[in-house]
């Protein structure tokens, strides 16, 4: 008789969320977790992140008081306040996700999980230190109790880790991937980030703010490579006037020891670079070392993620994945949606996931956020299109809040005007985005969009603003000339 109905396997934004809604349609669930709950969003990513961002834009904002008027005096930061700061609201919230999947009877479990039939696992008890670099954050302990855990069903949400890279000189001490940034003491004095997508940016606009000199190498011909070209021209443009040197269409060939490190950097412009800490931030790999997926069967891609169907069902009877291990996008609110599917289909419910609106956010300074098609994949999907941009500085509120940098753009099909993508860089375009994501799963067109009444004076405004301009009828900027 199995233990459990359901088993997840980690605590991240899928797994923990998959636990509380599987309860919650009366299912018996066992939840394994060998850190703290939250997984890589609330521990190592998303939250801790977003915490020390904040702060730099405090202190960005204090510096420049004087333009609103006010006047704060040797305004200067403390870098270990700072981390302190962050490390109490993670804690806030891991212990917070820990009292739901208690307040939901969810029984968890602290340990390593290993395969030993498809779904059966083996958990092992784990220590207590965090590894920052080179393996497991949490090793097993020696002598560590073992304790067989079986049930019905299982989920595996085991999410990702930072990748590493191929090259030379990628395991000198002083070169960090995004996990081992958090372990840094102080803020360098010169940073070198290989990757100018999410990741990097972010942790590029971060120590910039705190007055690291920074050089970001990113491999293709713009930052966040995977949205619209002219955003990623946008952020590369707002960087370099801040100070960021950004050198795309380049590559890291090399690091080796040299006034601190030295960074050997090929492309178009071969050069080398000096720096305090490299910090890569190229992408992520699935999580699942010493996980026993070949004792279980269960089948993964080249890439070693684990293939899933649209209701989260592996190649095993009775085995789901979900979040990061599947890859199918890497996002805490993609976990948590296929976490939920994940559950209602175990629980008897016909529930399936639907990629085609995700929204995405980049929070760098300015903010980058998107949903749906950019113009470069709607027209090579076939679409014929139009589009639409709004400026950030014709605004009122955005001129009242002093941040008026950026630009939305809404790409529409040219026939019937509906709403194909949403791409934004400047003030909060992470909550200016959720308009443009139901805009599209509602099948909104650019008249519906003009026509809703939106207030003012609001940044919610440029949406409305963007929609008449797509229109031929803006009023707050100049019309396009006609040709």
């Amino acid at each position: 008789m199995p233990e459990f109905d359901l088993l997840v396997i980690g605590g991240g934004p899928g797994g923990y969320v998959a636990a509380i809604r599987a309860a919650q349609r009366g299912l018996q669930v066992g939840l394994v977790e060998k850190e703290r709950p939250g997984g890589v969003c609330l521990n190592w990513g998303c939250i801790p992140t977003k915490a020390m961002l904040r702060s730099a834009e405090v202190f960005h904002t204090l510096a420049a008081a004087a333009e609103f008027g006010v006047y704060a005096d040797n305004v200067r930061y403390d870098f270990a306040a700072v981390r302190q700061r962050k490390d109490g609201i993670v804690k806030e919230l891991t212990d917070g996700v820990a009292g739901l999947l208690k307040a939901n009877g969810v029984t968890v479990i602290e340990g390593h999980a290993r395969f030993t039939e498809s779904t059966t696992v083996e958990v092992h008890e784990t220590g207590a230190s965090p590894i920052f670099e080179g393996g497991p954050r949490y090793a097993a302990a020696p002598g560590a109790a073992v304790r067989q855990v079986s049930a019905r069903d299982v989920i595996v949400a085991t999410g990702s880790v930072p990748a590493r890279l191929p090259i030379p000189g990628a395991d000198l001490p002083g070169v960090v991937t995004s996990d081992g940034a958090f372990g840094l003491t102080e803020v360098p004095k010169r940073l070198v980030v290989i990757g100018g997508s999410a990741v990097g940016a972010e942790w590029a606009s971060l120590f910039a703010t705190f007055g690291s000199q920074v050089t970001v190498v990113e491999m293709q011909d713009s930052l966040v490579p995977l949205e619209d070209k002219e955003i990623g021209a946008a952020l590369g443009r707002s960087f370099r006037k801040r100070g960021i040197e950004v050198l795309t269409g380049a590559t890291v060939t090399a690091i080796a020891q040299g006034d601190g490190l030295r960074v050997s950097v090929g492309g178009p412009k071969e050069r080398e670079l000096d720096a305090d800490v490299v910090l890569v931030g190229v992408g992520r790999r699935p999580n699942t070392a010493d996980l026993g997926l070949d004792v279980a069967g269960i089948g993964t891609d080249t890439r070693g993620f684990i293939e899933v169907d649209d209701q989260l069902r592996t190649g095993v009877e009775h085995v789901y994945a979900i979040g990061d291990v599947t890859g199918r996008a890497l996002l805490a609110h993609v976990a948590s949606h296929q976490g939920i599917t994940a559950a209602d289909v175990i629980a008897g419910h016909d529930a399936h996931i639907d990629y085609t609106v995700i929204p995405a956010a980049t929070f760098t300074h300015p903010e980058i956020a998107s949903v749906g098609l950019t113009e470069e994949a709607a027209r090579a999907a076939g679409h014929e299109v139009i589009t639409a941009k709004f400026p950030f500085a014709a605004l009122g509120r955005a001129k009242t809040f002093g941040d008026t940098e950026g630009i939305m753009k809404i790409v529409a099909g040219q026939q019937h005007r509906e709403v194909l993508g949403v791409h934004i860089i400047g003030p909060s375009a992470s909550d200016l985005i959720t308009e443009g994501a139901l805009a599209i799963s509602l099948e909104a067109t650019l008249d519906e969009l003009a026509d809703t009444i939106h207030a003012h004076p609001t940044l919610g405004e440029i949406g409305m603003e963007t929609a008449l301009a797509g229109l031929g009828l803006p009023v707050h900027i100049a019309p396009r000339k006609k040709r």
